[in-house]
C-alpha cells in the first residue's frame, strides 16, 4: 500500500515535467529575444531583439520576427506574407504549433 500511495504522490510530478504551457505575448519575447534554438533536424534559429531572424539548416536564410495576439510571427523574404503560430514552453524546450496543428520543437543552444 505504502508503493501505491508514494506513485501517486509523485506521479503528478512526472506529468508536469512533460507539460507544455502557453505562452502570452511578453513571454514570447522574453522566450525569444537574444536566443538560439536547436530543432530536432538539426537546424537552428536565432530571434534578435532588432526583429531580425535567422535560420540555417544546409545554407542560411534570414526573415523578420513578431509577436502578434499572443503568437509568435515571421515573415521570410520574398514572400511577403506573415506566418503565426502559437508559442508553448517546457523547461529549456520551446514549442510552435501552427494553424493546422503542426508542431515544431526547439531547445534553447547551451
Amino acid at each position: 500500500m505504502r508503493r501505491f500511495a508514494l506513485i501517486l504522490a509523485i506521479w503528478p510530478g512526472f506529468l508536469a515535467a512533460d507539460e507544455f504551457r502557453q505562452l502570452t505575448g511578453d513571454e514570447i519575447l522574453t522566450a525569444l529575444t537574444g536566443q538560439k534554438l536547436v530543432y530536432t533536424n538539426g537546424a537552428w534559429q536565432t530571434f534578435d531583439d532588432t526583429m531580425l531572424t535567422q535560420y540555417f539548416s544546409g545554407r542560411p536564410s534570414a526573415g523578420h520576427w513578431a509577436v502578434r495576439d499572443d503568437q509568435y510571427c515571421s515573415l521570410w523574404p520574398p514572400s511577403d506574407l506573415w506566418a503565426c503560430y502559437t508559442v508553448q514552453q517546457s523547461g529549456d524546450t520551446i514549442r510552435f504549433v501552427g494553424e493546422g496543428g503542426d508542431l515544431t520543437d526547439g531547445t534553447y543552444e547551451n
